[in-house]
């Protein structure tokens, strides 16, 4: 395993195991076998409504608690320093945990400054190691940074070969603040998955599109939580540590970077619309 230093000193796996939409009576299955795989980080979310199934498949394995990454996310509808609170309690009781790992602020809508007051509360007292936000545009990342006391650690955004995310990780690195992708798949928009560039680059190292993407990501300092249910994708996924790509390599899918979502803007109105009516 590859790690990153964040800005508090605590060390977090380059590679982790995401279970973004992975129903609820799967979870435990998905997670035992990335576990069996070799996967220590595992990444969920209040709304993923999956945090029990993590904490199911994490008992099984019957390894310690500390081995564990564990990073979890505080929905909207959760947000201000009461709610909050409240269900950062809820979560660590549905993981059986008496801290975890890394919590993000998941969406910069509602109170997130509540939120992140709640937050700040729980690092100090020792049951968070790390905190952070998720999906906060380079505007609303500077905001929350100047004005909070513990600096976040984490920003976990779309970040794919098709949008790198080069001026958000201007601003991330200028401060400190780790990079997190969520879809380095890109969900397999625009033919990801059998790309030339990717596919004939990943030839030479008798690698996939997919290892080759993923293996980018990695030597660009970005954290990555590749999803897949099956474990022989899941073994593909992990098999990133035995090559490395070259300079040109790098160039060559530098190049294929549109600066733009393949999803959704906040800034985008009818995206604001969307996520207030999901309440």
């Amino acid at each position: 395993m590859e790690y990153v230093t964040l800005n508090n000193g605590i060390k977090m796996p380059k590679l982790g195991y995401g279970v973004y939409q992975t129903p609820p009576e799967n979870t435990q299955r998905c997670v035992l076998d990335a576990i069996d795989v070799g996967y220590r980080s595992i990444d969920t979310a209040q709304a993923y409504g999956n945090e029990e199934g993590v904490d199911a498949a994490i008992a099984e394995s019957g390894l310690p608690r500390e081995e564990f990454f564990l990073t979890t996310k505080v929905w909207i509808t959760n947000a201000g320093y009461e709610k909050a609170k409240a269900s950062i309690e809820a979560s660590m009781e549905k993981l059986r945990t008496d801290y975890l790992d890394l919590l993000l602020i998941h969406q910069p809508f509602g109170d997130y400054y509540g939120t992140y007051r709640a937050m700040e509360e729980f690092y100090k007292a020792g049951k968070l190691r790390a905190i952070g936000v998720s999906n906060f545009g380079p505007d609303r990342y500077l905001d929350i940074q100047h004005f909070s006391e513990v600096k976040p650690a984490v920003n976990q955004i779309e970040t794919h070969v098709f949008q790198q995310q080069k001026l958000a990780r201007e601003y991330l690195k200028k401060y400190n603040c780790q990079i997190e992708s969520w879809g380095p798949f890109a969900e397999g928009r625009k033919d990801m998955f059998i790309n030339p560039v990717l596919t004939e680059i990943g030839k030479k190292y008798g690698k996939t599109a997919a290892q080759t993407a993923l293996r980018f990501l990695m030597q660009s300092d970005v954290v990555i939580i590749p999803k897949f249910i099956h474990k022989e994708r899941m073994q593909q996924n992990f098999d990133l540590f035995d090559f490395t790509l070259t300079a040109d390599d790098m160039a060559a899918i530098e190049a294929l970077d549109g600066g733009e979502s393949l999803f959704f803007s906040h800034y985008d109105p009818k995206t604001v619309e969307w996520f207030m009516s999901i309440l």
